[in-house]
């Protein structure tokens, strides 16, 4: 037994110190996080009570480019639908109106594909069903998709009113949809013709450009001889013309031979080839002078000389003979002039079939009546049938096959090219390896082939357009959109500038029918508003499966027209006017969507904006069938802005495939990482280029996003200190307060001016900047021990606290149409509610009186000095002479005297979290520590002198001046009293 009592055991100061305290986990966990969010916004109808809130403002519409329902989201679709949330969000943060409905594209060959794949594994022949029933099982597999990636795109954080989205199958849609086309019809742009058209011989339809992709294909090539056959003169008698071609099986389609006047041509002789070659010593041939040693290399001709010029004016009248005249190809095949003609590559003359080409049509019938007073035949012949078939108009090659049901190259080039030698016109064949337009459902080729087709004319007269043509409207009305990124105004432009008219006829059951009679044996067709609206109500009631339960269409035509004098047109739309018609039923229809009725566009002297957004394909595809659709029955645009995005690709730039094993899903990104850190690749990256993902990038930004999320969690903590109302005037805050308030001012403007320029990238910059330099690195740093430290009743801990919670309010808003599920998490954290939200708050005003600029110019100064010291303490704690900052009382020297005075009056112990500092002036000793970038200053490290403070750790020669507290500082003390008076309260 001792006289002595036991030593109290040390007290424990971290029980008085205002560390951060919340449950704000620092474990994001968004996998299983998200969707309770998702299940409170539903609970909760947040989307029906923010168009509550945002009702009367200015509307801002994005019109949703309908996604295809036929199978699971993918990356770019993910991709393109947060893009869609972040801005639609942004807008109605700034102020707008911006309500966002979701649609769906229903109709057309992928959905009918997959049903005849259906089909097929079971025996059954499509032809054989019922064209109903048949559209029914379209119908139910668009539906069953459709709910599919409803919930997924609901799980990629996207909010819109996903309970009533428009669907282009539809009743009300399906009977819009035909009115448009209807509309067409009437004003005498819509007609039926005649045209060479990329047809698709699997799918056993015609194409438009926008369904075909150009990817690598081996095609046969062949150089043919055209006997010369009249008009040139005894010098020309014996000569051949010689083209080139891709496609042998389109020689029985030949009608002509083009030539260019500004093309040098000459008459060629072979003067030495070996036996063997279909060209022979002594021929002669026509060719291009530019192109004649390449044609007479393919030929293997080893010796050739050049007769004489051949001039153009010889040309003018010449006609040739068929190469396979001899199958009873017997007639007169003229030359024509042709722009497209060039001496690029082949020989300086193109064959020319007018069923088989766009140009090839284009001067055929440009020389129509020229040619028909010469007593040539203008009739373009049928030379492959929709099966890919050769024809009986193809003498000779009758039921040869281009391509196979399965898109594989038939015997029908084999055929004409052993044909072509059998006439001695062969005069060279080989293979090319090049980019073919192939069916991007099918993945086969396609063939161009004269199918009789309606189409809508680009450049007839409009009397309804005020007597312009549809290309005319359409250019204009795209020099009065406004294009993100601007190059995409070029891009359509040319386009549209130089695109044929457009095919709207599909030989197919799934769609929305092409809604017109014609009269028997004419081209005419019936124009009649009683007939229309009679359309439209049935299709209203029962949907465009009316036009199919009806024969004759007499329960349309009666009681004005008799059916038997009209034909029903049994073609359906190009499933393009389908989703370029959108605007129709979901823009202009008030009892449709009333949410995004009524709207008066900026250009019409209102306040209301429509955007479509959608990858950079699109061009060729939905703004344009949608401007062209718009602009036919409307003479405008149906939207001001176009914004487009990249397409994504690995991360070593390749395009994704599962056979090259690169794909990457968003579905497993959300499962593994959570959709915010998907929503975050999204908005950080320049979406107006191509975009890459994969694991290690995904990894990149988690790291991103964890330091904003510690950012969020250290400010819930730290404000879960602040007494509400316990402010501090603005005039006396310390300066350090009223910088980051001035920041704060800063990037209010620079925010709302990237959120209203769409310029994710750079709101996500700014932020993260700004939270991890400007917040954690910088301010939090210093002020932690103020905050954490300081006594109750310091007036600089509540002017910090009172800083820190501007901050947060304003981050969180401005985060969240990024990171939706995050910022909602922290919201609800600092602001508990059972309906609250972080997405009904809009952009916070700040006040213009927290800009200071002078103030931010010294402290840029201050903050440059404090880089040198960090540097130096960071060089002594590596050599392990100090542990921690606070062990440390540098000296640094300033030699600038601007710099100098910056200084004054700031505790710059406090701003670098050293115990001491002491700054004098002029240059320093030689090994003080300098920086490059900061001239003029220079650091020489020195430990602190003093005892360490028990509760804040600073080292000081005043620790234990209270009596009461001997083993703290005095403002320590002042704190622990003040803590203890409380705690007995």
């Amino acid at each position: 037994m001792t006289d002595s009592a036991p030593a109290a055991p040390a007290r424990d100061y971290s029980q008085t110190l205002f560390l951060p305290k919340t449950d704000f986990p620092m474990r994001a966990g968004l996998p299983v996080r998200e969707p309770l969010l998702l299940e409170r916004w539903k609970a909760s109808d947040l989307y029906g009570r923010i168009r509550v809130a945002a009702k009367g403002r200015p509307k801002f519409v994005l019109h949703d480019g309908p996604p295809y329902a036929n199978g699971n989201i993918h990356i770019g679709t993910a991709l393109n639908k947060i893009l869609k949330d972040v801005i639609v969000r942004s807008q109605g943060a700034l102020g707008f109106d911006a309500n966002y409905v979701p649609g769906w594209d229903c109709h057309g060959l992928p959905i009918e594909w997959k049903i005849e794949e259906q089909y097929r594994a079971k025996g059954r022949n499509k032809d054989e069903v019922p064209v109903i029933e048949f559209r029914q099982e379209c119908r139910s597999f668009a539906g069953h998709w459709l709910d599919v990636q409803r919930e997924e795109f609901k799980r990629l954080g996207v909010t819109g009113d996903w309970d009533h989205p428009y669907v282009t199958m539809d009743f009300r849609a399906e009977a819009a949809i035909a009115a448009e086309l209807m509309t067409f019809a009437a004003t005498g742009q819509l007609y039926r013709g005649s045209k060479p058209v990329m047809w698709s011989v699997v799918e056993r339809t015609a194409l438009a450009e926008a369904e075909v992709e150009y990817e690598e294909h081996v095609s046969d090539t062949v150089f043919v001889a055209f006997p010369v056959r009249e008009g040139a003169g005894d010098d020309l008698a014996g000569a051949r013309v010689v083209i080139w071609t891709t496609t042998p099986w389109t020689i029985p389609g030949n009608r002509a031979v083009a030539y260019s006047k500004k093309i040098a041509y000459g008459l060629y002789r072979v003067t030495q080839a070996a036996d063997e070659n279909w060209a022979k010593a002594g021929d002669t041939y026509l060719l291009a002078d530019s192109l004649a040693a390449t044609v007479f290399s393919a030929a293997r001709v080893e010796a050739f000389e050049r007769v004489r010029d051949v001039p153009v004016s010889a040309l003018a009248g010449l006609t040739l003979a068929h190469p396979l005249a001899t199958l009873g190809y017997d007639f007169a095949v003229p030359m024509l002039d042709g722009d497209h003609v060039t001496d690029e590559s082949g020989t300086g003359f193109v064959h020319t079939a007018p069923g088989h080409g766009r140009e090839d049509f284009e001067i055929w019938m440009a020389n129509g009546r020229a040619l028909a007073q010469r007593g040539i035949d203008t009739r373009i012949p049928y030379t492959v049938d929709a099966d890919g078939a050769l024809t009986e108009e193809a003498y000779g090659f009758t039921g040869k096959l281009v391509l196979n049901h399965k898109g594989e190259k038939g015997d029908a080039n084999k055929a004409v090219i052993a044909a072509l030698v059998e006439a001695g016109n062969l005069v060279a064949r080989g293979v090319l390896r090049h980019q073919y337009p192939h069916s991007w459902r099918s993945k086969k080729p396609v063939i161009f082939r004269n199918t009789p087709q309606w189409f809508i004319a680009m450049d007839r007269p409009v009397e309804t357009l005020g007597n312009r043509t549809l290309r005319e409207v359409a250019v204009q009305a795209i020099e009065d959109t406004r294009w993100v990124p601007p190059q995409g105004k070029n891009r359509i432009n040319g386009m549209v500038g130089n695109r044929p008219d457009w095919v709207v006829s599909r030989q197919r059951a799934w769609g929305v029918p092409i809604t017109v009679f014609v009269r028997k044996g004419t081209s005419e067709v019936l124009r009649d508003e009683r007939v229309d609206a009679r359309i439209r109500a049935a299709f209203e009631a029962e949907g465009a499966d009316a036009w199919f339960s009806d024969v004759d269409g007499a329960r349309f035509l009666r009681p004005e027209h008799d059916p038997a004098e009209y034909e029903k047109v049994t073609d359906v739309l190009d499933v393009w006017f389908d989703s370029g018609s959108t605007h129709a039923f979901v823009l202009d229809d008030p009892q449709a969507f009333p949410g995004l009725s009524g709207v008066v566009r900026k250009r019409d002297g209102g306040t209301d904006t429509v955007m479509y957004l959608e990858g950079s394909d699109q061009h060729r595809g939905w703004f344009q069938s949608s401007l062209l659709e718009s602009c036919g029955t409307r003479g405008r645009a149906p939207y001001d802005i176009v914004l487009t995005h990249g397409f994504v690709l690995d991360p070593k730039g390749l395009k994704m495939s599962k056979s090259k094993g690169n794909v990457v899903a968003p579905q497993n990104i959300i499962k593994d990482s959570g959709a915010d850190i998907l929503r975050l690749w999204v908005a950080a990256s320049d979406y107006t280029d191509d975009l890459r993902i994969g694991p290690e990038i995904v990894k990149t930004f988690a790291e991103t996003y964890r330091k904003l999320r510690n950012s969020l969690r250290w400010m819930l903590g730290s404000l879960a200190h602040r007494v509400p109302g316990d402010d501090v005037p603005f005039a006396d805050m310390p300066e350090l307060e009223r910088l980051i308030l001035h920041r704060l001012a800063e990037l209010d403007g620079e925010i709302r001016e990237a959120y209203a320029a769409f310029d994710t990238k750079r709101v996500v910059a700014l932020l993260n900047g700004f939270m991890t330099g400007d917040l954690s690195a910088f301010y939090f740093d210093v002020r932690k021990d103020t905050l954490y430290c300081d006594p109750i009743s310091s007036g600089a801990r509540r002017a910090a606290l009172q800083v820190v919670d501007e901050v947060f309010r304003r981050v969180t808003i401005w985060l969240s149409p990024v990171l939706a599920f995050t910022a909602e998490e922290a919201w609800l954290d600092r602001y508990p509610s059972e309906d609250g939200s972080v997405h009904l708050q809009q952009l916070p005003e700040t006040p213009a009186s927290w800009r200071d600029a002078a103030l931010a110019e010294r402290w840029q100064r201050i903050r440059a000095v404090r880089r040198v010291v960090t540097g130096a303490l960071e060089i002594e704690r590596a050599a392990k002479r100090i542990g921690a900052s606070l062990e440390a009382a540098p000296v640094v020297h300033v030699a600038d005297a601007a710099l100098l005075g910056a200084l004054d009056g700031v505790d710059l112990a406090e701003v670098c979290i050293t115990s001491a500092i002491r700054v004098e002036a002029g240059e320093g000793p030689g090994d003080a520590f300098r920086l490059d970038e900061v001239r003029g200053v220079a650091v020489v490290p020195a430990l602190a002198e003093g005892r360490k403070c028990a509760r804040s750790w600073r080292v000081s020669p005043d620790v234990g001046m209270d009596p009461d507290y001997p083993d703290v500082t005095p403002r320590d003390a002042r704190a622990l009293r003040e803590w203890d008076a409380e705690q007995r309260a």
